[in-house]
């Protein structure tokens, strides 16, 4: 009764994993987005955005320093008195002694700076720059691992079907070689079938090969260990899922739900912001200070040291730019690339909506060709095993029975080609809306 236990136990585990091992393509994507290498890069630039807009702020709060000096005066400078005023000739004095000691801390505090006032409104922008790379970071880990995970899906299908006729031909080489042994069929029809056969086996090595690196590329996307098994479950049945009805196709969606435009957008609104500070550089900046030091002379250092006599002062300093070559060449770069980055956004604006009615129009017509080519594999299937039929009882010949098995494979390869492109018109479809997170989660 125990080891029946045990064993019950065991299989249900077993069974937990196997379940755990079978990736949706929902399961796929909320991997990557944890564990692709990329979402590290574009966490670390929103961490730079804030450290930036802390650095912007910073330059309107306190800065305090404290710097000293000690001056050897290895020979002291003198100074000459005229003849006249303290005696008849001139007299040359030293105003200080070998040994300067000059500790001091000063605090000072921006009053009025337009240019700072300017730039810390960037600081929204930066951060809302930031926060855009990742969420398109997020899209560009979702629509490769969907590009990915249908090849899979397309490739087991594809080698399903070369399966299934590689196992026809070899039955009907099989067939045909009892045939020859008995005369009634020739050598060269058996040797029509086994280079049909040939072919059939190379086609299924190169699909596989196929499959292995998409299996591949999907691990690298999602950011799942090489060496580890990835057990996926796709299947061309989830082109079912994904038709969308015409009138949902071809609703009016703006591009401005994209992200890459919305990053055009922030993109001049920074070159903007930067053009007015580099202008606002020419309004007067007042400044308050406060120091305090102490100051010491002495023929050695310990003298130095106990002569320090303090001293304090509190002022305000007001800066007023007159004449600055270089901030106006700054303004006028500053000028030009905010232009740019205007007209950028206009020709971006046409690119997406250009993007978004041919990819509407390419979903509507490869949602037509897939139903086309689905419903033709069936007509050539029907037509093969009529053929086939007839091969079996002599009313056909080989020739007959070659064309309708060709058929049936190039409607199925054209199958697949619409299975693939609509898979990936789809995709392209939910970037171009914009919407592909809400494609996500909505798998």
């Amino acid at each position: 009764m125990i080891r029946i236990l045990l064993f019950s136990i065991l299989l249900s585990f077993s069974c937990t994993l196997l379940a755990q091992d079978a990736w949706t393509l929902k399961s796929c994507i909320e991997y990557g987005l944890k564990n692709n290498s990329n979402n590290a890069i574009y966490r670390h630039d929103k961490q730079t955005a804030d450290a930036k807009a802390r650095e912007a702020l910073a330059a309107y709060l306190p800065t305090v320093t404290l710097t000293g000096s000690l001056d050897d005066n290895i020979k002291v400078q003198e100074t000459v008195i005229p003849a006249g005023i303290f005696s008849p000739t001139d007299l040359r004095v030293a105003f200080t002694k070998r040994y300067q000691l000059n500790p001091v801390a000063q605090v000072d505090q921006t009053i009025f700076d337009k240019s700072l006032i300017t730039g810390l409104q960037a600081n929204r922008y930066n951060k809302l720059q930031a926060e855009l790379n990742i969420t398109k970071n997020e899209e560009t880990i979702i629509y490769n691992i969907c590009s990915a995970y249908f090849e899979i899906a397309v490739y087991r299908e594809q080698l399903d079907q070369l399966h299934a006729t590689n196992e026809t031909y070899r039955g009907q080489m099989l067939i045909t070689e009892q045939q020859v042994k008995k005369g009634v069929t020739l050598q060269k029809d058996l040797e029509k079938i086994k280079v049909n056969y040939n072919n059939s086996l190379a086609q299924i090595r190169v699909a596989e090969t196929n499959l292995t690196l998409s299996e591949n590329q999907l691990k690298y996307e999602m950011g799942f260990p090489m060496q580890d098994s990835l057990q996926v479950k796709p299947s061309s049945d989830e082109a079912a899922n994904l038709i969308t009805p015409a009138a949902d196709i071809l609703y009016e969606a703006s591009v401005s739900n994209r992200t890459e435009y919305k990053l055009a957008q922030v993109t001049t609104r920074l070159n903007e912001i930067d053009e007015r500070r580099l202008k606002n550089l020419i309004y007067p900046k007042l400044t308050a200070y406060a120091r305090y030091g102490s100051i010491g002379f002495g023929d050695n250092l310990n003298q130095a040291w106990s002569s320090l006599a303090a001293y304090s002062a509190i002022g305000i300093k007001l800066t007023i730019p007159i004449l600055d070559f270089k901030r106006n060449a700054q303004i006028a770069q500053a000028k030009y690339k905010w232009q740019s980055a205007t007209e950028n956004l206009k020709l971006q604006e046409s690119k997406y909506q250009m993007e978004l009615a041919n990819t509407r129009t390419k979903l509507v017509q490869e949602q037509q060709n897939l139903e086309l080519n689905k419903e033709n594999i069936a007509l050539a299937q029907s037509s093969f095993d009529a053929i086939n039929l007839q091969y079996q009882k002599g009313t056909t010949d080989l020739t007959e029975w070659l064309n309708a098995q060709n058929t049936l494979k190039e409607s199925q390869s054209n199958y697949l080609n619409s299975l693939y492109t609509f898979f990936q018109t789809k995709v392209d479809l939910e970037k171009a809306q914009g919407t592909l997170k809400t494609f996500y989660q909505a798998l």
